[in-house]
């Protein structure tokens, strides 16, 4: 047998995976090609710019420690707070690069590419946790405004700004279509937006005494922390729960599919991330008898990859009652006894013409 059979889903039937050789008997199946998940920067030279971001904030982050208390800011002391998440950010997104560039073995049969969504998702976390907090504190010193050093505040601050802004072009240059890498770039954009804030509070404190700027200027860092936070939380949660990539809806793609020639039914089609950018498909598909298995497979495959830029896709292909032991499903219609496939049908059935999902 040239082909090989695993069984992703346990549905009571094997799933034929191919690698362009005929499947085995009971179904014709094929695994698409992996095009290359390689975005234009190599992950060495990630690295490097992380390192580079990494060395800049840590040096600054201590100095602003010290400058804060000496200044009574909580400003200042917010920002270098939220400079310790951008260092551990980084640290955590060089740490997953490593783990998820181990190949595939043993147990992990994706390898550990999901640590990077781990790492966004620690990320995102403790922007969170971050904001209640400071956003706490800030709301406590509107009330009780302590005496503030404004010149200090402004000096760190744009210090602040212009190492954040190095920071960041640093980060820029890494590839930013990772989750991992948005997230840890995310931290430390939104403490350069902080930094400016910080900077015009402190002018306010030179010239006019509002000592409340302070206070406001860290709400301002909190909202943006909020936003982040639940951006990344969220983006990496969809990841973890396998729900279908942004902007791509199921039955869309599997009405697209099945409108091709000699395909009758798709059923028990799933559509995932592996990690950020690099997303999955598997479908049990049902062609015309007689029809070409591994042209239609070859086919469905092309258009999966030119059109929806999925090109990990493991697709069963069989014909229409081709099983004489009845163990394949058949095309059934609404009120027909025939049993289903499986007990638990996973999605709509898709079949050619108007139908419901």
């Amino acid at each position: 047998m040239a082909g090989h059979e695993h069984s992703r889903h346990d549905h009571g039937h094997d799933q034929a995976h191919d690698h362009g050789g005929p499947g085995g008997p009971g179904g014709h199946g094929g695994h698409g090609g992996h095009g290359g998940h390689s975005h234009g920067v190599s992950a060495d030279a990630d690295r490097r710019w992380l390192v580079s971001a990494l060395a800049l904030i840590v040096v600054f982050m201590v100095g602003e420690v010290v400058v804060g208390f000496a200044a009574q800011s909580l400003a200042l002391i917010s920002d270098a707070a939220h400079m310790l998440t951008d260092a551990i950010s980084i640290v955590l997104a060089l740490v997953a690069m490593r783990l998820a560039a181990r190949p595939a073995r043993g147990g992990y049969t994706y390898g550990l590419k999901r640590a990077e969504i781990l790492s966004a998702q620690v990320n995102g976390v403790t922007l969170l946790v971050l904001s209640a907090w400071l956003g706490y504190e800030a709301v406590k010193r509107l009330f009780e405004p302590p005496q503030v050093t404004g010149s200090l505040v402004l000096v760190t601050a744009l210090v602040g700004i212009v190492v954040n802004l190095a920071a960041t072009w640093c980060m820029s240059k890494a590839n930013r279509s990772s989750l991992n890498v948005e997230g840890a770039f995310q931290h430390v954009l939104t403490d350069l937006y902080a930094f400016i804030a910080t900077a015009v509070a402190g002018v306010i404190m030179v010239t006019t005494g509002f000592a409340r700027a302070d206070s406001i200027a860290s709400l301002i860092v909190v909202a943006l922390m909020l936003k982040a936070g639940i951006g990344l939380v969220r983006d990496s949660g969809r990841i973890f729960l396998e729900a279908a990539p942004a902007g791509v809806d199921p039955d869309a793609v599997a009405d697209r599919l099945v409108a091709q020639p000699l395909v009758e039914e798709i059923h028990d089609l799933h559509i995932w991330e592996i990690t950020s950018g690099q997303p999955a498909l598997s479908a049990h598909i049902l062609v015309t008898p007689g029809g070409d298995c591994h042209a239609v497979r070859r086919g469905l495959q092309r258009r999966l990859a030119d059109e929806y830029g999925i090109t990990h896709s493991t697709l069963q292909v069989d014909h229409v009652g081709e099983d004489e032991a009845g163990a394949l499903l058949q095309i059934s219609t609404p009120g027909d006894l025939t049993p289903e496939h499986c007990a638990d049908a996973h999605g709509p059935v898709h079949r050619a013409g108007p139908h419901e999902h």
